[in-house]
């Protein structure tokens, strides 16, 4: 079945539509589950440090509300993108589930510390996926910039792909400047956000 060419009236009448999208709520839902003990675990062990020299040459400051504005508008938009079509919604769900199981596994295998200069980043949604700990030692890779460009590579709409596109850019040059993450997460989010498309789109497609 291609759901992309359905709406999700007609879509809800395919079992396996049906099945996709409850297992990946389900699968979502314990992911959030079991998030917050991860970070926990991961803030409380040793990392590396690296040598950013990207971040050696750039200042650090609070941009944390520039970085929510682009972030959360971007996300409503696309949540209402979803709404409209039935396809979208699998791929993005599916293509989200990878990501955060592959950060999970991305950052056990490459425990960081946080960078030098690290400006707390204030996140209003951030309890979703910390509970009330602070985390910093979730590194590689940018959680955000990775999210963002998924949204990119979900859109059909050629402006709008564009759109979201930049604005991960810019994103990605935000969280730079308040030293969140090292170059490096940033550079690896765009190259993860595809594969994890990709699957996504695959899962749709079945």
């Amino acid at each position: 079945m291609r759901a992309k060419t359905f709406s999700w009236q007609i879509a809800w009448d395919y079992p396996l539509f049906r099945v996709k999208f409850f297992l990946g709520v389900f699968t979502m839902l314990l992911i959030l589950y079991f998030l917050p003990d991860f970070f926990v675990y991961i803030q409380q062990r040793s990392g590396v440090l690296l040598n950013d020299r990207v971040l050696k040459v750039l200042p650090a400051h609070d941009v944390s509300l520039y970085i929510f504005l682009i972030l959360y508008p971007f996300t409503g938009f696309f949540l209402w993108r979803m709404i409209r079509e039935s396809s979208m919604c699998i791929t993005a769900l599916w293509g989200y589930i990878f990501l955060c199981m592959a950060r999970m596994i991305t950052i056990s295998l490459l425990p960081l510390e946080a960078p030098l200069g690290l400006v707390q980043l204030h996140d209003p949604f951030s309890i979703f996926f910390y509970g009330t700990n602070v985390i910093t030692k979730d590194l590689f890779f940018s959680g955000h910039t990775a999210t963002l460009f998924l949204v990119g590579f979900c859109l059909e709409n050629k402006l709008e792909k564009r759109i979201a596109f930049s604005a991960a850019v810019v994103l990605a040059l935000l969280l730079l400047v308040q030293h969140v993450h090292y170059t490096a997460d940033i550079l690896a989010a765009p190259f993860f956000s595809y594969l994890f498309w990709y699957l996504g789109k695959t899962i749709a497609k079945i």
